[in-house]
């Protein structure tokens, strides 16, 4: 009896195994298949986290170039926005310049309405003067008052440069007033040198020296008086800064008694 129950232990177990070396015999095969599918969704699922990692990275730097471009574009914004204040600032600037400019130029025409009429007195007034005074250099001065009325009629000079221009002439009659001159003219035929002293007296004497006279205001022509003669040597080298300066005798016209 218990012979019997070893015996069928026995069996038992060598079922069992036998069942147990059956399955794994059957279960081999499937597993190389189960492995390569795991292996590869794990590939799938790396090349998937690659490609998001990838996109993540991509989308980061697209992210910080838009910042980087955003920065750059504020900045850029409040420099235009300092500039356009700025330009703002400048036509309002240009704005007041032209309206103060425009009022000038209307003074201005009022002022050359004003002031052509006054230069047209004065170089009227210089001409008499120089017409009335002693007759020295009267070619210059002639050419020069001629000058001047040329400029007067001109559209292409400045009122201030005609104005300029008159000021100079009267500053330079005004000269002849205080100083002592010798030149070289003519008398009728006669080549003589001149001396001016200042507007007080016109006195000349032939380049031989054997006249000398002097301009007679009242008879308004030329006298000879040979009592000058020295004098006028003696003033023509101070004239001519061949002498140191000194006082001359000079023909001057006698003051006359008023009633």
């Amino acid at each position: 009896m218990s012979k019997t129950k070893s015996t069928t232990t026995r069996a038992a177990v060598t079922a069992a195994c036998t069942l147990a070396a059956l399955w794994g015999a059957a279960a081999l095969p499937a597993e190389p298949a189960k492995v390569n599918a795991v292996i590869g969704e794990q590939v799938k699922a790396e090349e998937a986290a690659r490609a998001s990692q990838k996109r993540v990275e991509q989308l980061d730097e697209e992210t910080t170039k838009m910042l980087a471009d955003f920065r750059q574009m504020t900045a850029e914004a409040q420099s235009l926005k300092g500039y356009n204040e700025q330009l703002g600032l400048q036509v309002k600037s240009q704005d007041e310049q032209l309206a103060t400019m425009s009022q000038q130029l209307t003074e201005i025409e009022t002022t050359s309405r004003e002031v052509l009429p006054m230069m047209n007195r004065m170089l009227a007034t210089l001409e008499q003067f120089v017409s009335l005074d002693l007759p020295f250099l009267k070619e210059e001065r002639g050419n020069r008052i001629a000058l001047l009325k040329e400029i007067m009629t001109r559209a292409d000079v400045s009122t201030s440069e005609k104005y300029r221009r008159l000021v100079e002439a009267y500053q330079i009659e005004m000269e002849y007033g205080r100083t002592i001159e010798a030149y070289e003219g003519k008398i009728e035929d006669k080549t003589v040198d001149f001396l001016r002293s200042g507007r007080v007296a016109l006195m000349y004497q032939t380049r031989d020296g054997k006249e000398t006279g002097h301009w007679d205001a009242t008879a308004k022509q030329w006298k000879r008086d040979d009592e000058y003669h020295d004098a006028m040597v003696s003033g023509l080298k101070v004239a001519k800064k061949q002498a140191a300066p000194d006082f001359i005798a000079v023909a001057v016209r006698a003051p006359k008694e008023i009633n």
